[in-house]
């Protein structure tokens, strides 16, 4: 499979379940798995928007245990930069920034905790899936179709979106990267990041989210969802495994560290619990 083109799932019905980011999250990620299977979602109408590795404690376990459940993925910036053998995560970070100096405990983390294997098939990911729902053509990519690194958030400027929508051809855009849920919808086209499973969206609570899909009467909609998980846990392990403080509390406290790579309007948001439809 060539990689650098999007791998095009055909026509796909039924419920879908979006999510991004599990970031070695594994107790966040089985939690998952067991609300997919009670709805219940088959392994081909789930897809991940990439960041399978990230700053917890299970790199190794995660990946696996998202190849055994057989969703489709893409690949992240993350995954992208262990295949590469970079030394950074490739998250777009400032240089100097705090989430530069923290990725520097992390990153080498994961990197030394993953097989050979799980690096190999990391490497079979596509970097963009599509597929059409609903009458509508779907992109799945994980931070915009100019960069895989690129944060689009909700106040994004319109015009940046319009971008990915152009080169992409699509309608409707399911993004990652950013961490945070939203739906942006003009002028004909849908953008949604379903945020993530591994990390609290900076809202002051420990939850998480996931997107459902639905095609009922062939019309296209969307729903935002969340769940709790064993997240002292997930907690502890990150302490035990030398990692970084700051994120561990963040898995408690659902506040992140610092908001340094939001826009003004997300950082003015910080600790407010969201609600999206």
């Amino acid at each position: 499979m060539d990689n650098l083109l999007p791998t095009d799932l055909g026509s796909r019905s039924g419920r879908l379940l979006v999510f991004g980011g599990p970031y070695s999250n594994l107790q966040a990620l089985e939690a998952l798995q067991n609300i997919a299977d009670q709805l219940p979602i088959p392994a081909g109408n789930i897809i991940c928007t990439g960041d399978i590795v990230g700053y917890c404690a299970q790199p190794e376990a995660t990946v696996q245990r998202v190849k055994a459940w057989g969703v489709h993925a893409i690949q992240g910036n993350v995954e992208q930069n262990i295949i590469r053998g970079e030394d950074d995560c490739g998250c777009n970070f400032a240089e100097g920034s705090r989430c530069d100096l923290l990725s520097r405990a992390w990153f080498p983390y994961a990197v030394r905790s993953l097989s050979a294997g799980s690096v190999a098939w990391l490497s079979t990911l596509p970097l963009q899936l599509s597929f059409r729902y609903a009458g509508q053509t779907v992109t799945v990519l994980h931070g915009a179709a100019t960069d895989i690194s690129d944060f689009v958030f909700a106040s994004t400027p319109w015009p940046v979106k319009e971008a990915s929508f152009a080169a992409t051809g699509a309608a409707v855009i399911l993004s990652g990267h950013a961490g945070l849920p939203f739906v942006d919808e003009r002028a004909g086209h849908c953008w949604l990041n379903a945020g993530v499973i591994g990390m609290p969206a900076n809202d002051g609570t420990p939850r998480v989210w996931y997107l459902l899909l639905d095609d009922t009467d062939g019309l296209f909609s969307y729903s935002f969802h969340t769940f709790t998980y064993d997240n002292g846990k997930a907690h502890q392990l990150m302490r035990a495994n030398g990692l970084p403080d700051s994120y561990a509390q963040t898995l408690l406290t659902g506040i992140w560290d610092n908001c340094e790579i939001l826009p003004e309007a997300e950082k003015a948001l910080q600790g407010r619990a969201i609600t999206l439809q």
